[in-house]
């Protein structure tokens, strides 16, 4: 199953949201299991894969190593720009030049359809190229305010990207049960130690 349809994410940042998670950062233990970080896109052949699923790359269709690392440097860009919060984006200028550098290498054009509808279309040139769709989901999130909704885990042991769903668009966490409970139980038991007479000294 798709991530875009296991946890709720807005169709229109689908591609977007899947793609910086393709990277997944998250070694957490739960139920006495230890969560294996794990990257989709590792190889040029996982991205060739990763864009047929999607319908992104044709059959046979093949991503040079130059390709590939410009796919994953794109990635990188655009999880360092999430993992601001949306008021820091605006004043983050290091992060904004480096996204913008990797953004160039997937141009966008415009496109208008015979209905008169408007949009973003990545240029065919390159097979990779077809990443640009998700540079035009960014580009349309930050139109409809929905780009300060998808933000990053505030917990160390995850940082996984997430769409926050939650009426004052506040949370921290992707998972208060999980992520949120974790990280304050860890809060409660640093202020117990300082609390304590072994931790005084």
């Amino acid at each position: 199953m798709r991530l875009s349809r296991k946890f709720p994410v807005p169709g229109d940042l689908a591609l977007l949201y899947e793609f910086v998670n393709s990277r997944d950062l998250r070694r957490f233990v739960q139920d006495g299991v230890r969560h294996r970080a794990s990257d989709e896109l590792a190889t040029a052949a996982q991205l060739e894969a990763w864009l047929q699923r999607r319908g992104l790359l044709k059959r046979g269709a093949k991503i040079d190593r130059h390709g590939h690392r410009q796919a994953i440097e794109l990635r990188e860009s655009l999880r360092a720009f999430l993992q601001l919060a949306p008021s820091e984006r605006r004043r983050s200028a290091p992060s904004a030049v480096r996204l913008s550098a990797n953004a160039a290498n997937f141009p966008l054009v415009v496109q208008v359809s015979t209905d008169g509808t408007v949009r973003l279309q990545p240029q065919p040139a390159r097979p990779h190229g077809t990443l640009g769709n998700i540079l035009a989901e960014l580009q349309h999130a930050a139109d409809t305010g929905k780009l300060d909704r998808l933000k990053t885990c505030a917990s160390e042991e995850c940082r996984w990207v997430f769409y926050d769903r939650s009426k004052p668009g506040s949370r921290r966490w992707c998972s208060s049960a999980l992520c949120g409970n974790r990280q304050k139980v860890r809060a409660y038991r640093r202020r117990q130690q300082a609390a304590s007479p072994a931790g005084s000294r």
